[in-house]
């Protein structure tokens, strides 16, 4: 049974729904009462390979056995391991771990702190999303996550996301380092466009500010291939990612080239849990999985499909405005309402997000189905009947 917020011990910082989740399996997860949910939320773009992956299950089992925490004082196997992964299959030479991607930025911002002596703005952008702690709070470029929590940590200047206005403003007056997103999961499913990031990327380079991609929510595959800068044709200086790492488990880690990552030393930088034996092992199993040829297909496929198919239901609804996103991070701007189709998807048992009041947020596992996309447009169809009305179609 869901616990009242008038009754419960837990401090009331989530609007919660009122479902009780108590199981999970590749897109499904089952409440309390023995209903069974399509989950085209995968814990916000954290269970990539769907609910309790076989692969990655037996490997954590088998280090329950073994070592639960090691302090990073020692070497922990599974660390390098990962590490190595990470780098192998990125631009990135080395990887500081830690535990969520609000770490991993504040990880970020001090290394670009430390990196440039006498430089320390950072250029964020408007609409963006880099977290809760105060620093990422302050990066962000969303007034409402930084309301009442003022005063709020200086040295971050927000621009306009896709502006070339912005972009004249950057190279007139360089910073340490630009942090961006390079899809706007939070601030409503934004693609950056192409040629923007080229021109972004050529001011960079030309005036020696460090680029900081933030991949907690389009890495790991999300995007149809393993990190999102590499659909767009650059190498940045550090990137962030955690979600997607370790299937669950809490684990994020900082990526930078090592001309860059020389600016951290012993001591400068730590975390009592980041990169424990549980967590790496976790992301090593997810790892694997994740730089299967064979998945990154399958997003790419299902990808296709479900633009498609949303497309023709953007034909039949006036309300849905556009269809906007790349591979499996896709969103649905609505002309109003977002709130409410979520709240009535639910009781057509599919789990959906909003990203923004008028923005629906689509996040299905990587491992999707063509049958269960299938059967994620019929619920949200029916959802849209209930919503706005009938099928015009």
């Amino acid at each position: 049974m869901t616990n009242s917020t008038e009754t419960s011990a837990i401090m009331q910082t989530y609007n919660r729904f009122p479902v009780t989740v108590i199981k999970g399996k590749g897109s499904y997860v089952w409440d309390d009462v023995g209903n069974v949910y399509l989950d085209f939320t995968s814990g916000i773009a954290t269970c990539n390979l769907g609910h309790v992956p076989d692969t990655v299950k037996e490997a954590v089992s088998n280090q329950l056995e073994q070592l639960w925490h090691c302090s990073n004082l020692y070497h922990i196997p599974s660390q390098e391991t990962l590490a190595n992964l990470l780098t192998a299959y990125s631009c990135f030479d080395q990887v500081f771990f830690c535990n969520s991607g609000a770490e991993a930025n504040e990880a970020a911002i001090k290394l670009i702190r430390s990196y440039n002596t006498t430089n320390k703005n950072i250029v964020t952008f408007e609409k963006s999303f880099h977290g809760r702690t105060m620093g990422t709070a302050s990066a962000t470029g969303q007034e409402k996550i930084q309301k009442g929590f003022e005063p709020l940590l200086s040295g971050f200047t927000h621009l306009t996301y896709n502006d070339y206005e912005s972009l004249t403003f950057l190279a007139n007056n360089p910073p340490a380092a630009v942090m961006l997103e390079l899809v706007q999961g939070e601030g409503g499913v934004i693609p950056a466009e192409q040629a923007w990031i080229n021109e972004l990327v050529r001011i960079c380079r030309e005036k020696g500010i460090l680029i900081a991609v933030d991949e907690v929510q389009t890495g790991l595959g999300r995007t149809g291939s393993l990190f999102a800068y590499e659909d767009y044709g650059f190498e940045p200086d550090i990137l962030t990612t955690a979600k997607g790492l370790g299937s669950g488990f809490p684990i994020g880690s900082m990526l930078a080239k090592t001309n860059v990552a020389k600016a951290f030393g012993p001591g400068s930088h730590a975390s009592t849990f980041g990169g424990n034996p549980l967590a790496t092992t976790a992301g090593v199993a997810t790892m694997k999985q994740l730089t299967s040829p064979s998945l990154l297909e399958n997003v790419n496929r299902q990808s296709d499909i479900l633009f498609s198919k949303l497309t023709e239901l953007k034909e039949a609804y006036p309300q849905i405005k556009t269809i906007r996103g790349k591979g499996l991070l896709v969103g649905i701007e609505l002309t109003d309402g977002a709130g409410e189709i979520v709240k009535e998807a639910i009781n057509q048992k599919l789990l959906i997000l909003t990203a923004g009041a008028n923005v629906l947020r689509i996040l299905p596992p990587l491992t999707v189905t063509t049958t269960e996309l299938d059967k994620f447009i019929d619920k949200l169809q029916q959802v849209l009947e209930a919503v706005y009305g009938s099928y015009s179609k």
